[in-house]
Order: C-alpha cells, then sequence, then structure tokens
C-alpha cells in the first residue's frame, strides 16, 4: 500500500507563535523547500517571504553556502545540529555575513515531514555589542566630565582637560580654540573675512603625537586664521556641529584653515572631523574640533550627540574661568593703582614695600599700605587689610585708604584716627570691615605711637636690643564694626631700628596656631649690606612660600644724621 501524505503543517499556528521572534525561522519539507519563513528571516534575507515558498535555498540565495549536506543529515538521522552559514544575501550583495543556525527534524505520527531551522546572525549580535560597548564608553566620558573638566578657573587648563577627556574615547585628535580676547590680546589684526582665533589645547593619541609636531601641529598658544566657508567659520555662524567626511581634496581644503594645510591632512591620515560650537547664553566662547585617521570609524550621530554634550558642560565652565580672568584682571589692576610705591614722606625716611599675590587661582585681596607725611618731621605710616577677595575688596580698600587720608591729622593720637575712622565707615553703609593698624614715627626716628584694629603687631628690627615682636600693643576690634574702644601704645627704639608691618598672609597658616606663625618673626635680621629692599626679598622668600592669601609688607627707618647731610633730594 502506499504510504500515506505526511500530516500538514499547522502554520497559523506556528505563525502566529514565530513571528514575532527576531530570530530567523524557516520550515523545510523533505525536499529542502521553504514552507514557512517568518518576517524576522525575510528582513534577514531580504526577500519577501511568498518568494521563498516551494524553492531551496539555492534558489532563493545562490550566494549563500547553505550547508545542505548536513541539513539533509538532519532529516536522516534525526539529531539536531549547530551550523554556521555564510554568504550573501539579496538585502546586502557585497558584505560576507554569519549566521549560526540550528536545525531540527520535524516528525508528525511518526513521520518526517521536514527539518525546522532557527538561525541568529552572529555579526549582528557583535555589532549590537560593540555598539553597548560604546554607549557605554560615551555614559563615562559625560560622567567623567563632571569631575575632569573645570577643575580650575583657567581656561587654558580647562581647554585643556576638555581636549584630554575627548582623547582616546572619542577621537585621535582633539583642537580646544576660542577667541583671543578671551585669553589673550591677538598679536596682529585678522584680514577682512578671516576668523583668527587662539589654540588653547591640542590632544593625539600616541601614533600621531610625532607626526603633528613635525606638521607643527602641536603648538598651543599660535593663533590660528579660519578662512571663508572654512568649518569652524560655518559652525560658529549656525551654532551647530560641522560634521565632514573629508575623502577628497576639495573637502580637506574647505574643511581646513587654509589651502596650506592639504599636504599635512593627507600626510596623517586625517578622514573625518566635527566641529562643535562652545557657546553659552552670552555668545560664542570657540570651538571644540574632532578628527579621526587611519583605520577609526567615522562619526556617527552619537559621537556627534557627545561631543555637542560634553562641548555645551565645558562651555558654562570656559564661560565662568573668562568671567574670573576679567574680574581678577580688574581687581588686579586696581590694587596695583592703590598700592604704588609710596614717597618717602620726608627726606630723612627710608622705605620699601612689596605686596605679592597668593597665586594666580586666588582672587585679590584688599591688602594695602600708606605713608603720610605729617608736621615737624613726624609721618604716619598704615597697614590694612579688607576681609574678602575680588573687585568688591579692592574697592572698599580704595575707600578706607581715602577715608584715612582724610582723617590723619596731625593733632590726633593714632587710636582717635582709628575711632573716626571706624565712626565714618560703620554710617557709610561700607559693609566689608577691615583690620588696620597705624603708627605714628617721630622725627628722629626714636619712638613711635601705635594703635592697632584687629591687626598682627608690629616687629621692630633694633640694632641694639635684636628683633621683637611688639605684643604689648593693644588691639582694638576690627574698623566697620562701630564697637571702637581703640588705645595706642608708645614705643621707644634706637633710632636706627627697622619698622616692619605686614599682613597675615606672610603668617597665617592652616596647620598652626597664629600665635607660633607670628612668633617666628623674632628670627628676622637686617641682611649684611644693610638694605630694606634686600630685607624684605629675605623675608617673601622665607616666609611667602605655601601663603594662602596675599602679602603686603612694608619696612621703614630713619636715616642718620650723616646720611641725611649727604642726601642728594
Amino acid at each position: 500500500m502506499p504510504s500515506a501524505p505526511p500530516a500538514p503543517l499547522a502554520l497559523e499556528s506556528l505563525a502566529a507563535l514565530l513571528d514575532g521572534t527576531t530570530a530567523g525561522v524557516a520550515v523545510f519539507d523533505e525536499r529542502l523547500r521553504y514552507r514557512y519563513v517568518n518576517p524576522a528571516l525575510e528582513r534577514i534575507n531580504g526577500i519577501p517571504a511568498a518568494e521563498h515558498l516551494g524553492r531551496t535555498i539555492g534558489e532563493v540565495l545562490p550566494g549563500l553556502d547553505a550547508r545542505e549536506d548536513m541539513i539533509r543529515a538532519v532529516l536522516a538521522d534525526g539529531k539536531p545540529r549547530e551550523i554556521t552559514v555564510s554568504g550573501f544575501t539579496a538585502s546586502d550583495a557585497t558584505v560576507r555575513r554569519y549566521w549560526q543556525g540550528a536545525f531540527h527534524r520535524l516528525e508528525a505520527d511518526g513521520r518526517i515531514i521536514g527539518v525546522a531551522a532557527i538561525v541568529l546572525e552572529v555579526m549582528a549580535a557583535d555589532r549590537r555589542q560593540r555598539e553597548l560597548e560604546q554607549a557605554r564608553r560615551h555614559l563615562n566620558l559625560l560622567d567623567t566630565a563632571a569631575t575632569r573638566i573645570g577643575t580650575t578657573l583657567d581656561m587654558d587648563t580647562t581647554c585643556a582637560e576638555l581636549a584630554g577627556l575627548t582623547v582616546p574615547g572619542l577621537a585621535d585628535v582633539a583642537i580646544v580654540e576660542v577667541f583671543p580676547p578671551d585669553v589673550a590680546a591677538p598679536v596682529r589684526p585678522a584680514p577682512p573675512g578671516v576668523l583668527r582665533l587662539r589654540r588653547a589645547a591640542l590632544r593625539a593619541v600616541p601614533r600621531l603625537e610625532e607626526d603633528l609636531a613635525a606638521f607643527g601641529f602641536g603648538l598651543t598658544g599660535e593663533y590660528i586664521d579660519y578662512q571663508e566657508g572654512a568649518a569652524v567659520q560655518r559652525c560658529l555662524a549656525a551654532n551647530q556641529p560641522v560634521v565632514e567626511n573629508l575623502t577628497s581634496d576639495e573637502q580637506l581644503l574647505r574643511s581646513a584653515p587654509g589651502p596650506g594645510r592639504l599636504p599635512s591632512y593627507r600626510a596623517l591620515g586625517l578622514h573625518s572631523a566635527v566641529t562643535v560650537p562652545l557657546a553659552v547664553r552670552g555668545g560664542p566662547l570657540g570651538v571644540l574640533g574632532l578628527i579621526r585617521s587611519g583605520d577609526s570609524p567615522v562619526f556617527t550621530d552619537e559621537d556627534v550627540l557627545i561631543a555637542r554634550e560634553l562641548a555645551s558642560r565645558a562651555a558654562v565652565d570656559l564661560d565662568h574661568a573668562r568671567r574670573y580672568a576679567h574680574e581678577h584682571t580688574i581687581a588686579l589692576e586696581l590694587q596695583r593703582s592703590l598700592l604704588s610705591e609710596p614717597r618717602p614722606p620726608h627726606p630723612h625716611i627710608e622705605i620699601a614695600t612689596r605686596y605679592l599675590p597668593a597665586d594666580r587661582s586666588v582672587m585679590v585681596g584688599g591688602d594695602w599700605f600708606d605713608v603720610i607725611p605729617l608736621r615737624d618731621g613726624r609721618h604716619l605710616k598704615a597697614m590694612g587689610d579688607v576681609m574678602g577677595h575680588g573687585v568688591e575688596a579692592a574697592v572698599a580698600m580704595s575707600h578706607y585708604r581715602s577715608l584715612l587720608r582724610m582723617f590723619a591729622d596731625d593733632e590726633l593720637p593714632p587710636h582717635r584716627i582709628l575711632e573716626q575712622l571706624d565712626r565714618m565707615v560703620e554710617r557709610s553703609g561700607l559693609d566689608r570691615a577691615a583690620t588696620c593698624l597705624l603708627a605714628v614715627v617721630d622725627r628722629y626716628g626714636a619712638a613711635c605711637e601705635v594703635s592697632s584694629a584687629g591687626h598682627l603687631p608690629p616687629v621692630l628690627l633694633d640694632p641694639r636690643t635684636g628683633t621683637r615682636v611688639c605684643k604689648e600693643v593693644a588691639v582694638g576690634p576690627p574698623l566697620g564694626t562701630g564697637f571702637g574702644g581703640y588705645r595706642t601704645t608708645r614705643l621707644e627704639f634706637d633710632p636706627r631700628t627697622v619698622l616692619f608691618l605686614y599682613t597675615d598672609g606672610l603668617v597665617e597658616r592652616r596647620d598652626e596656631d597664629i600665635d607660633i606663625s607670628v612668633g617666628r618673626l623674632r628670627e628676622l635680621a637686617m641682611p649684611a649690606g644693610g638694605s630694606l629692599e634686600d630685607l624684605l626679598d629675605e623675608v617673601l622668600e622665607r616666609f611667602g612660600p605655601g601663603a594662602e592669601d596675599d602679602i603686603a609688607v612694608l619696612a621703614s627707618r630713619t636715616r642718620s644724621p650723616v646720611q641725611q647731610a649727604y642726601d642728594p633730594t
């Protein structure tokens, strides 16, 4: 009797189960002709499902090495097999692809009715894994940016941090360029139509560092002129990233600052570039340029998105640094103008002064000094320190200095001057307190009257009795508090004695009690030549390192009668 025909497959039930899976699924009959193809396999092969049915694999995909011998072995012995299949599909006939397939024999009522195949593209899984790893790296970049960019208020440092973060995670070469007024004055005016930027930072992967230096790319601080139509000009004009695959000389020329860069671009193998604006609400600050070369892939949309986010975050830090630099410059110039070297009040008085900022990262403070002539050969010395830093402190310092000159009456002792100054500051609404030390020195330099408003004691370098810190000087509250209560202390000494005044930046340290720090000033001694200038140099060399605040110092003495007699002034 002829054998009964194989039981029909319930294809409707099969489709309901398998149409939604992302794996490619096919069912073949005993002659290895397609009887069912799910949508995923339809997309993989690039051919509609209907064009598969009734045809063999070789007829549908002639470019595929389907390993039909292995599939027939599954039909013959019923043992499931996993087979690696490779070849070309109709969806992409230029790229060889690889699949891992699992083949199972299908039976119904003890009869063999065909083979089921489940395939997953191996390279696609690898690609998804790579995309996942890249997404992770991008997220790490963004997380790291919060701690590695903007660690200081220096623009060049911030630019270097941005460039260093993007290489090698996002590019082979990173360049940060900013408008010259933000970091320095241009050395010359730019020609019409040319955009001039200052290269603030450049970073490259190790294999490109030497080549970049050889072609002059490694120089920071230089000015770069960009021709009309260059990528940088287009980026800033639209405030949008410009992405270019530099495959032709024409594209390279259009992207480069000028035609002279073409040979070096070609020699370095630069093939893909992204120019991203560094901008805040106030306007553009510069650009971040990212370049890939050699075997590195071209920039993707996700790469550009990450680059723009990094640039946006860095622009905020750069704007803070720019504003700080602007304010710091104003404050420093104001303070320098007010701390100009005071002229000796009388021919017989010798004076030396120094002002030393703590460092560039610390805002300018309110340290100040002054020397005011009085009648009968006397003079008033002042050393003060306004609380706080910045422009406001420098402006407050100028108010204190002006008020002091107004109240420096010939008949008033120092404590009365401080009382009037304290009352006037309170009435004026000046909201910054200040310490101040006043010393009225007699004509012969053998005594002085001293009063302190919260200031550290003066130091006397007496050639007869040695150096001493005058802790006996009564200390009242700082100026601007309205408490008053100042007293004058009279100090007597040898006429050749040097009076040394200073602000707390000279001695104050976090890890040391202030009394111990001030006590070390007893170790001061006049240098061998007896010069006041040399004395202050030695003081700053010894006490200046490690200072956390600005330092102002003043040294003065009365010249001997012999010196006065031969003084040409």
